[in-house]
């Protein structure tokens, strides 16, 4: 797996109150820092001398702060706002109105024994006034349990963590590029989607017409250096030892061509008609060109599932780790929390148990043989995972995530493609407000769990309209 695991950079912000004991903020300051860098981040800090104590109180404060956060816009991915004392609102939103990134809100807790005027901080209530001003102005923020937690304490590691992955997920899908490449098959409307619906949320979707790409494969020599070193790539990346020479190097023209695709116009992720004219007229079956564009870090759906392409991508920032798509394929016996979720091969090698071996597409031998090299297949691995998928409706982005494992039960091995058990609590249940909210057989599926961080950021960043499948939530 190659993804680009760059450390993440924090602004921090401090808050102060006149008539609080604002020698408190000197030791913060302290406290924080260490605390994001002992959790392998890094911060940037307005100097101490800048305002009293280094943080920000009045308006004018806050207008100082708000400039030097401004001149240094790129090099943060977040802020935390800390709050040692009962703070001024007023600062505060100056500070901060224009962030344009999430804001942590943390507030110190008061110990006990130490509640005399001279340590007292009262930053448990304080904190209210400041995200009751935020919310009237209308400015996102992150709160996390508990509601006052010291930067030092194991509760606030979890805490930084967690906003991590929600800045990662935020600042990622604000702003992105997604290729469809081929249209939607007449088979499947499930997959529609709405363009313009996705564009208001700033995802651009750069189509391409796939007669354009069979021409750029038909048109690539064999000794081309890129499609030579595609095919060593692909005989490295899973088991290649029985796919004929001219599938191979078919596949490899593929892959090299959707490269210059992701080159040329930046793509974050993309959607890929991946039948039946890749079968018909190039003999292969594109499978493990998307499960290796997605151990890349490109969210790679196929069927232009385009809006399962969106999900992956989002939950491919939250964990770091590349996701999938997959059918709601099968019941799994008389086990009614427990489904097998299966496609032909785009999984990821990484979120394999083992080495993939890439196959002819059974479905497309059967009539037609030789029309299908390139399904990887194999098993999932058990793990934690996260299910999320979204559609496009009256112009809004409507989204779920619930969360879920993959276990180690078996399943049989004629059963072709590659394939995992899920354990899903109240599975039937889901499937139920999955049927009735008019959500495709498609899921994504992410590493972890992260339905906390994926709300988060969906409600809070995105404007998402999220919708709430797990029990208590219907």
């Amino acid at each position: 797996m190659i993804f680009n695991k760059s450390k993440q950079t924090f602004a921090l912000c401090f808050g102060n109150r006149g008539f609080m004991p604002g020698e408190l903020i000197l030791e913060a300051r302290e406290d924080m820092k260490k605390a994001v860098i002992s959790a392998g981040y890094e911060y940037i800090a307005a100097d101490e001398s800048a305002s009293r104590f280094g943080a920000v109180e009045t308006r004018d404060e806050g207008r100082l702060y708000a400039k030097w956060l401004s001149e240094r816009r790129g090099q943060y991915d977040g802020v935390i706002f800390c709050m040692p004392i009962f703070v001024d609102e007023n600062g505060a939103i100056e500070a901060l109105r224009d962030a344009g990134v999430p804001i942590l809100m943390q507030a110190y807790p008061d110990e006990i024994g130490k509640m005399d005027f001279q340590h007292r901080r009262d930053a448990y209530c304080g904190k209210f006034s400041v995200t009751d001003v935020f919310t009237q102005c209308g400015v996102p923020f992150t709160v996390f349990k508990p509601h006052a937690v010291h930067p030092k304490s194991p509760a606030f590691a979890r805490n930084l963590s967690d906003f991590a992955a929600v800045c990662r997920v935020a600042n990622g899908m604000k702003r992105f590029n997604l290729g469809c490449i081929g249209a939607r098959t007449t088979a499947f409307k499930t997959t529609r989607f709405d363009e313009i619906a996705l564009q208001k949320y700033g995802i651009t979707v750069e189509s391409f017409d796939l007669s354009e790409l069979v021409h750029n494969v038909q048109n690539k020599p064999d000794s081309d250096p890129a499609v030579l070193a595609r095919v060593e790539r692909l005989r490295g990346y899973a088991d290649c030892s029985g796919v004929p020479a001219a599938n191979m190097a078919a596949l490899a023209k593929i892959g090299a061509a959707i490269d210059e695709y992701i080159a040329e116009y930046s793509l974050d992720a993309l959607s890929l008609r991946c039948w039946n004219e890749m079968e018909t007229i190039l003999r292969v079956c594109p499978c493990v060109l998307l499960s290796e564009l997605n151990d890349r870090g490109i969210a790679a759906s196929c069927e232009i599932d385009i809006c399962s392409a969106v999900t992956m991508r989002a939950m491919s920032l939250a964990s770091e780790q590349p996701s999938a798509v997959l059918d709601w394929n099968n019941n799994y016996g008389e086990d009614e929390n427990k489904a097998i979720l299966f496609h032909c091969g785009p999984v990821a090698q990484s979120l394999m148990a083992g080495r993939g071996t890439v196959t002819e597409h059974k479905m497309f031998a059967k009539n037609d043989p030789g029309s299908g090299w390139g399904c990887n297949e194999g098993r999932i691995k058990a793990m934690p995972i996260t299910i999320s998928n979204c559609q496009t409706k009256d112009g809004r982005l409507i989204v779920y995530a619930s969360e879920a494992e993959f276990t180690d039960d078996p399943i049989e091995p004629e059963y072709f493609g590659c394939a995992g058990v899920a354990r899903v609590e109240d599975l039937q249940d889901k499937l139920i407000a999955l049927a009735r909210g008019g959500f495709k057989h498609h899921t994504s599926v992410g590493v972890g769990h992260m339905k906390a961080v994926l709300d988060e950021a969906f409600r809070t960043y995105l404007r998402y309209d999220v919708v709430e499948i797990d029990k208590r939530g219907h």
